[in-house]
């Protein structure tokens, strides 16, 4: 009886040793697996925000390298439309000293007024109009027939339009002809000009007078 017992106290013990050797193995497998899982989380989710970082970089680079490439386009463009404004400033300085040596081939008329210092003409052009139809000469003011008169009287006598002032315009002895006297601002500079008035062209300076002093 003895022995037997002792024998069975022995495979109880045997048995509980295998169990707990088993129960070891598996745990130390399962702990494996889960330390693999962690790791792989760990450095894939680093490669993820590694290769997102890195395409974020890409696309502010290529966005920067686009708005370079457009700043410099916008440059180009400008220094272009400045290079044509200049050049239509540069013709229409030359078309303004074509009309100023135009206006400036004067012939000399003798006058026994002795308020005129001098008299002279020219190859003055109707200035051109906007009117059409028969003309009728308006002598009110700010009407178009009276600024295109002013207009005329200011291609005669060189004067600019914020240089001038108008003292009279009133008939000039004849139908669609008108005479009219101006000074410069300063009144230095006074003038009687006589105007024609040639259908669908407008007026045309025929002659100046420099005065001595407005009458």
């Amino acid at each position: 009886m003895s022995d037997h017992h002792q024998l069975s106290r022995v495979n109880k013990y045997e048995k509980r040793r295998k169990t707990t050797k088993s129960i070891s193995i598996l745990v130390l497998i399962a702990s494996i697996l889960i330390l693999t899982l962690i790791g792989k989380w760990i450095f894939g989710g680093s490669n993820d925000a590694d290769t997102t970082t890195k395409d974020d970089q890409n696309i502010s680079q290529g966005q920067f390298d686009n708005e370079e490439n457009n700043n410099g386009n916008d440059v180009e463009s400008s220094e272009a439309n400045a290079t044509i404004d200049e050049d239509d400033k540069d013709s229409d300085v030359e078309e303004e000293d074509e009309e100023n040596q135009t206006e400036i081939e004067k012939e000399m008329i003798e006058t026994s007024d002795a308020n005129v210092m001098e008299a002279y003409t020219a190859n003055w052009q109707p200035i051109g109009t906007e009117q059409s139809g028969p003309h009728t000469t308006q002598f009110k003011k700010d009407t178009q027939d009276w600024l295109e008169m002013e207009r005329a009287i200011q291609v005669a006598t060189g004067l600019s339009e914020d240089n001038m002032v108008t003292h009279f315009i009133g008939n000039g002895g004849e139908p669609n002809k008108v005479v009219g006297t101006v000074t410069s601002n300063d009144k230095t500079e006074i003038y009687r000009v006589y105007l024609t008035w040639v259908d669908e062209q407008g007026w045309q300076p025929t002659k100046v007078e420099q005065l001595r002093e407005i009458r």
